[in-house]
């Protein structure tokens, strides 16, 4: 695929101030979101499902590292590895409405991690010319060879460490607005 950016500046700079981040995206655009990363290394929860550990394998081929949980199974587990993970200079890959949905909905564990890291969540996406979008709950968007591919990212979101659960439930909205801004600006991007 070609690649190009929209508003990454910010992002790409933090990176090379060597400082820390949470990208987060949506489940339906996960597959080429390892092409998107630039920083040093990263990591991502995934599944304790036997399928979970087939990603896992090649995740880690791409350089990606995986801490077994999800929303639904394994949370405290899952979370603690992010933790772990974040201490030991990784930064944050999550997908806020995954595992099973409901598609384009941000749970608040990645505004959880936010809050424990005091790392910045950085909403991401992509969208290609030529695709092919699964049936399936999450849409998942595929890009076919050759296609040109937009990655968006959006503009950082903090929370605070003291955050209340009103301020929590504004910074998940916040959080999903965003996602779903920049995903229509990236969809966007291949329509005339």
């Amino acid at each position: 695929t070609r690649k190009r950016f929209l508003n990454g500046d910010e992002l790409f700079s933090r990176w090379e101030r060597k400082e820390q981040v949470i990208l987060a995206f949506w489940h339906g655009r996960i597959l080429l979101m390892r092409f998107a990363y630039r920083g040093p290394k990263a990591c991502v929860m995934n599944s304790i499902h036997r399928d979970g550990e087939i990603i896992t394998r090649v995740l880690k081929r791409f350089g990606v590292s995986a801490v077994r949980g999800s929303s639904t199974r394994g949370w405290t587990g899952g979370l603690k590895g992010m933790l772990k993970a974040y201490q030991d200079g990784y930064d944050l890959l999550v997908v806020p409405d995954g595992p099973r949905g409901p598609c384009h909905q941000v749970k608040p564990g990645v505004l959880q991690l936010a809050r424990a890291t005091g790392a910045s969540i950085f909403p991401t996406t992509y969208a290609a010319e030529w695709k092919v979008t699964v049936n399936s709950w999450d849409r998942l968007v595929i890009p076919l060879p050759f296609s040109r591919v937009t990655y968006t990212v959006g503009q950082p979101i903090t929370v605070p460490t003291d955050a209340s659960p009103e301020v929590m439930e504004t910074k998940r909205q916040e959080l999903e607005n965003a996602l779903l801004s920049i995903t229509a600006l990236a969809d966007a991007s291949f329509t005339k």
